[in-house]
C-alpha cells in the first residue's frame, strides 16, 4: 500500500454514518491528512453533484457522480454519459403499472413526477426532499438525465427495466434503487478518473459498503471494505477495515502508514 496515490470514496455508509448522518472530526482529520501527504482523494457515490455534502476544509480532487455516468475534477468535466430518453420513458411507464413515482436527475436538479414513503426516506437519507415538479416532462424531453432514483424492491427489478435498451439497476439500499445507462458504473467513472491523472490500478485504493461498490472494487489495487459492508463486497475484498460507525477508515489509514 506504500504506492497509494488515489484513493476512492463512498459517502453513505462509508466516509457517513447512515445513522449519524454527519462526518466526523477523525474522517475530517483523515481526509485533511492524506491529501497533505499528496494522496489524491475522490468521492464515487450515487448521489447527484448538488447533493454530495460539505466536508468543513476538504476539497475533493475529483468527484464521480450517479455511479458512474458523470465525472469531473473541479469544474472540469471529464465524463458524461446520460440515460437514452426511450429508456427513461419505458421505465417511467413500468414505474407506474406498480404505482411506483420516480425521480430523475440531471447535473443541476432532481425532480419527481410524484411521491411515495420509500421514496421520501431514501431521499432523507441524503438530507433531501422530493420535489413534485410540473416541469418534470421538459425535462425528460430537452435534459441530460443520468440517473433515475425510485422505490423498488428486488422483486420487482424486473418489471422497472423491462424492455429497455441501455438501462441497469445499481442498488445499495433494499426499499430504492438507483438506475444508470447499462454501459456505465462507478467502475467506468473509476477508468476515467485514473486516466485523467495518468495512474495506475494498483496504485488506487477505494473504500466502500454497498453493492453498488463491486465494479469500483474490481477496478483498483487495494479494494477496502467498512466493517458493515454487504457480503458481497466484503468477499471481493483485499481487507476488512472498522465500522463506519467506529472511524473504520481513520484508524484503518493509521495503521497502515497513509497518514
Amino acid at each position: 500500500m506504500d504506492n497509494t496515490k488515489i484513493i476512492f470514496f463512498d459517502i453513505d455508509g462509508t466516509l457517513i454514518d447512515m445513522e449519524k448522518k454527519c462526518v466526523t472530526e477523525k474522517m475530517l482529520e483523515t481526509l485533511r491528512r492524506l491529501q497533505e501527504k499528496g494522496i489524491i482523494i475522490c468521492i464515487a457515490t450515487g448521489r447527484s453533484p448538488m447533493d454530495v455534502p460539505k466536508f468543513q476544509g476538504v476539497e475533493f480532487d475529483a468527484i464521480i457522480n450517479f455511479n458512474g455516468s458523470y465525472c469531473h475534477c473541479g469544474n472540469k468535466q471529464i465524463y458524461s454519459n446520460p440515460l437514452r430518453t426511450n429508456d427513461i420513458k419505458t421505465i417511467i411507464r413500468n414505474a407506474a403499472g406498480i404505482n411506483r413515482p420516480i425521480a430523475v436527475a440531471t447535473d443541476e436538479k432532481v425532480i419527481t413526477n410524484g411521491s411515495e414513503k420509500d421514496l421520501v426516506d431514501y431521499f432523507a437519507i441524503a438530507k433531501m426532499t422530493v420535489d413534485v415538479s410540473e416541469d418534470f416532462d421538459r425535462t425528460v424531453e430537452e435534459d441530460n438525465v443520468y440517473q433515475i432514483m425510485m422505490g423498488g424492491y428486488k422483486e420487482e427489478y424486473h418489471i422497472i427495466v423491462k424492455d429497455t435498451e441501455n438501462a441497469k439497476i445499481a442498488a445499495w439500499w433494499n426499499r430504492a434503487i438507483d438506475i444508470i445507462p447499462k454501459n456505465v458504473g462507478k467502475g467506468i467513472g473509476i477508468n476515467k478518473v485514473l486516466e485523467y491523472y495518468g495512474i495506475d490500478k494498483s496504485q488506487a485504493m477505494a473504500f466502500g459498503d454497498g453493492n453498488n461498490d463491486i465494479e469500483m472494487f474490481e477496478q483498483v489495487g487495494h479494494p477496502i471494505a467498512m466493517g458493515n459492508a454487504s457480503d458481497d463486497l466484503k468477499a471481493i475484498s483485499e481487507q476488512i477495515c472498522g465500522h463506519v460507525a467506529e472511524d473504520g477508515i481513520y484508524y484503518f489509514c493509521k495503521e497502515n502508514n497513509l497518514i
